[in-house]
C-alpha cells in the first residue's frame, strides 16, 4: 500500500475523469491529468461487475497500489484506472494476476515515456 497523500480521493477523481487524457490497454483504459505537485497520484475503480467479491477487489487494490509504489516520484500527473467493462478479475487465477501487472506496466510505461 501507498500513502495516503499518493492517493487519489472521490472529488478528485470525478475532476480527472472530467479534464482527461485516456491511454488505452486491454484490460484498462487510464485516465490522466498533471498535476502541480511534485508525484504522482493513483487511484482505480474496480465495481463489483468486475470483481465478484470483496476479498478480490482489496487484493486487486492492493496489487495496483504496489505497482504504482515504483511510480510516485517520476512524474506529476494524477491517474485513475478504469477497467473494461467485459474484464472480470479472479485472485485464484495465476494468468489473470500476470496480466493485470503486466498491463499496469504498459500503460505506466506508456504515460510516463520510460
Amino acid at each position: 500500500m501507498i500513502k495516503k497523500i499518493f492517493r487519489l480521493n472521490e472529488s478528485w477523481i470525478k475532476k480527472v475523469l472530467k479534464f482527461k487524457k485516456p491511454f488505452f490497454s486491454y484490460w484498462f483504459i487510464a485516465n490522466v491529468t498533471p498535476n502541480r505537485l511534485p508525484y504522482s497520484r493513483f487511484a482505480i475503480f474496480l465495481s463489483s461487475k468486475n470483481v465478484k467479491t470483496a476479498v478480490c477487489r482489496n487484493y486487486f487494490r492492493r496489487l495496483f497500489y504496489s505497482e504504482c509504489s515504483n511510480n510516485i516520484w517520476v512524474g506529476n500527473f494524477d491517474i485513475v484506472f478504469v477497467p473494461k467493462k467485459w474484464k472480470i478479475f479472479d485472485k485464484n487465477d495465476k494468468t489473470i494476476i500476470f496480466e493485470f501487472e503486466k498491463d499496469i506496466k504498459f500503460l505506466f510505461k506508456k504515460i510516463f515515456n520510460k
